[in-house]
């Protein structure tokens, strides 16, 4: 089946019926994809969309499903310039926000998005033993939930162990912000429950790539948080979690940074995929 008729079937079955493609020589887009398909909510209608950027002419690749951010309150879904046109799929998310809708329901959003694309990245050509989740804050947030609490994508018939990285920028590792609000409990009180990354640490998670600003920079204890993470994935003998600070980068600046560290993270393990060789070896805390 040619890719042109496979998007339009895409689109009439998740009722994406506004969407538009685009196309260059190298990559096809494909916007305004609802992948919750119609709803009868309008807002989450309007919200749970996506757009899709993928190479053409070579079949396998990679994807990058990113989470914007915007303390989940705010923001809008994007595809990264710097992930766009190197060789592998990128998915720019949009989902609900609080206090509109709760916190659960931001997460269960980014569990029916990762899900689309399980279900349909290989009729683009990609490969769903490939796909790696990424996002900067909020969007850092929904990753690890998703990917660490394996209920949310289980409603959806998804695994959460079979996602090839989790790769979270400066996101909450304690409860977020947002699902402290709604219980009025100010930002700087911390709190560790089941909405909290930190609570499902266990030793059997996908791969994890964690960035942080700089310790001194980051908003709140961001860095610290993440730090702890990381320590306790070692605690439970979590065998393949790595942590990177960006030194003299802030909440905000480190992701353009971070998205180099990405890059290079997702070939070093891709180029062992296909050697069948063990990838880099974790790194010491930095």
């Amino acid at each position: 089946m040619k890719q042109g008729v496979i998007i339009a079937a895409l689109l009439l079955a998740t009722g994406a019926t506004h969407a538009q493609t685009l196309q260059n020589d190298a990559y096809k887009t494909v916007r305004e994809i609802a992948y919750r398909g119609t709803t009868g909510d309008p807002y989450a209608d309007s919200a749970c969309r996506m757009d899709v950027s993928y190479p053409q002419g070579i079949t396998g690749y990679p994807t990058v499903v990113w989470f914007h951010g915007g303390g989940l309150t705010s923001g809008r879904r994007e595809m990264p310039l710097a992930l766009r046109n190197q060789g592998m799929a990128v998915v720019g998310v949009g989902y609900r926000f609080s206090p509109r809708v709760r916190v659960a329901d931001c997460i269960d959003d980014a569990a029916a998005a990762v899900a689309w694309v399980y279900r349909h990245i290989a009729e683009l050509g990609g490969s769903p033993s490939k796909i790696y989740l990424a996002g900067h804050s909020a969007g850092a947030y929904l990753v690890s939930m998703i990917g660490l609490d394996s209920q949310y994508l289980a409603r959806y018939g998804v695994v959460a162990d079979s996602i090839a990285a989790l790769i979270p920028y400066s996101g909450n590792a304690i409860t977020h912000l947002a699902s402290r609000a709604e219980r009025g409990i100010p930002p700087t009180q911390p709190l560790i429950d089941s909405m909290a990354p930190l609570y499902h640490v266990r030793p059997d998670t996908p791969p994890i790539l964690i960035l942080s600003g700089d310790r001194t920079l980051e908003m709140y204890g961001r860095y610290e948080e993440n730090a702890y993470l990381w320590r306790m994935f070692q605690v439970v003998g979590n065998p393949d979690v790595q942590i990177r600070e960006l030194d003299g980068f802030d909440h905000g600046t480190m992701v353009d940074p971070g998205h180099l560290l990405l890059l290079r993270y997702i070939r070093e393990r891709e180029a062992a995929r296909q050697t069948g060789s063990t990838p880099p070896p974790p790194a010491t805390e930095q």
